[in-house]
């Protein structure tokens, strides 16, 4: 597990003022890297004439309202040796290269930028002509993601859904042993800010004998966490725990984008394909395991509850596997932009109550043989609460659409509409740690197009 050290420290302040702020999800503490280039053409808000040609993707880091462009770094600051060496395939926009690295790398990363950052730092004036605003850059997924993986780990949402359509054994009997999980689509992940076209699919009414094609009338949004993997596995050598532990690289928030009408038509026998596979996104900042140290706490099991086969257990995994990290979704309607009203939150859960840990869901996908590597993705599954109106989905919180959520200005919803904005937001506090934030996974529900496409 990371242990804590200087770049945790909460009194550590920066000299980019706005990482300062207590309520910034970026504070000098956090340093998540994300995949960029800037928005404007000109250099009218910067001191380097680079922008009408400097067009290439590259690797920056959220520090407060700003984004430190570690392309132009690397040239206009000086740096150790190692430091510029771990920068280099970052300022290159090769995400992938520097998670093949490994943990090492991460820490010591880390460690330079803080350094860096920090008040006082002789690089301060070096590195101040090599901010952007965060709103004057354009963002990208984060890395090359070659596969992704949506696990189950949120039993609240796997109970809440199992009573919907099995109220006497809402759970199956392997949920509490092996984390359960399906291989979803890679190439329609996208970043947040994009828009979400409402999918068609075939599904079926009921008491209605044939089933039906058209748009989803009962589109959702599901809360989770997406994890990226960091060196990964050769192809039939499984990762121990520990293993697992040292090599997730870090976490982003994911909505994994659900049409539940086509989804309770087809799943049965195989599972998740055309309800889950027309959008997922993900936000772009990825917040390190090292950023999330001072919030990780013991993972324990219910009382009468199974406890994990050898594979998926640890001593340290049991001391400090869960992470203690709110997570949160808000919505605002069509109507609600037009009137100029604010986002309406819908709920709030915790990353702690979920049933298995990273590292369980990392060892698991390896324990066949299965190689993982740089950029791959894990999702956790629907991340709901155990109390009411905790549910991080609106499958959930409208109980399979028969008791409407109200909006303000009387709007309701059981299931998203055109033109709805929905934001997942996460963050973590703790007494003796400085706040920090994994920033907004947005996105908008457009109508769907007519069919056929562009008829």
């Amino acid at each position: 597990m990371t242990e804590l050290d200087a770049t945790h420290d909460p009194a550590l302040r920066s000299w980019v003022g706005s990482a300062n702020d207590p309520q910034t999800d970026f504070p000098i503490q956090n340093l998540p890297l994300g995949r960029f280039k800037p928005r404007l053409v000109d250099d009218h808000y910067h001191p380097l004439a680079r922008r009408a040609t400097d067009e290439i993707w590259r690797i920056g880091v959220a520090i407060g309202d700003q984004v430190l462009d570690l392309r132009q770094a690397v040239v206009h600051c000086p740096w150790p040796r190692e430091a510029e060496a771990l920068i280099a395939p970052l300022a290159a926009g090769d995400l992938n290269r520097f998670m093949a690295l490994g943990a090492d790398a991460r820490r010591a990363l880390r460690a330079a930028l803080s350094k860096a950052l920090r008040e006082g730092s002789d690089q301060g004036p070096f590195l101040d002509l090599c901010l952007v605003p965060q709103d004057q850059a354009v963002m990208s997924l984060p890395c090359a993601i070659g596969d992704y993986t949506d696990f189950f780990t949120g039993i609240h949402h796997a109970t809440a859904v199992g009573k919907l359509f099995r109220p006497d054994t809402p759970l199956l009997a392997n949920y509490k042993w092996v984390p359960i999980g399906y291989h979803g689509r890679v190439s329609s992940i996208g970043i947040s800010g994009e828009t979400v076209r409402r999918p068609h699919g075939q599904f079926k009414v009921p008491d209605v004998e044939v089933p039906q094609f058209g748009p989803s009338r009962r589109l959702d949004y599901e809360l989770e966490l997406g994890v990226f993997v960091g060196t990964g596995n050769e192809l039939g050598r499984p990762k121990t725990m520990a293993q697992a532990e040292q090599d997730w690289f870090g976490i982003v928030l994911l909505n994994d984008w659900s049409a539940r009408d086509v989804q309770a038509w087809e799943y049965q026998p195989l599972g998740p394909f055309l309800a889950k596979s027309f959008a997922t996104t993900i936000s772009p900042w990825i917040v390190t395991q090292e950023a999330l140290a001072p919030f990780r706490r013991p993972f324990t099991r219910p009382e009468g509850d199974p406890q994990p086969l050898p594979y998926l257990d640890s001593d340290p995994n049991r001391a400090s596997g869960a992470i203690d990290m709110k997570l949160e979704v808000w919505l605002q309607s069509a109507a609600m932009r037009e009137r100029g009203d604010a986002p309406h939150r819908l709920m709030q859960s915790n990353f702690s109550d979920a049933y298995w840990t990273v590292a369980q869901m990392l060892a698991h996908h390896t324990v066949n043989g299965c190689n993982l590597r740089p950029g791959d993705l894990l999702g956790t599954g629907t991340l709901s609460g155990p109390a009411e109106g905790q549910g991080g989905s609106l499958l959930e919180l409208s109980a399979g659409g028969k008791r409407p959520l109200t909006l303000p200005g009387g709007e309701t919803r059981t299931f998203l509409q055109d033109g709805d904005r929905v934001i997942l937001r996460a963050f973590c506090e703790a007494p003796g740690a400085r706040r920090i934030g994994l920033g907004e996974c947005e996105g908008t529900v457009q109508p769907a197009l007519a069919w056929p496409a562009g008829a």
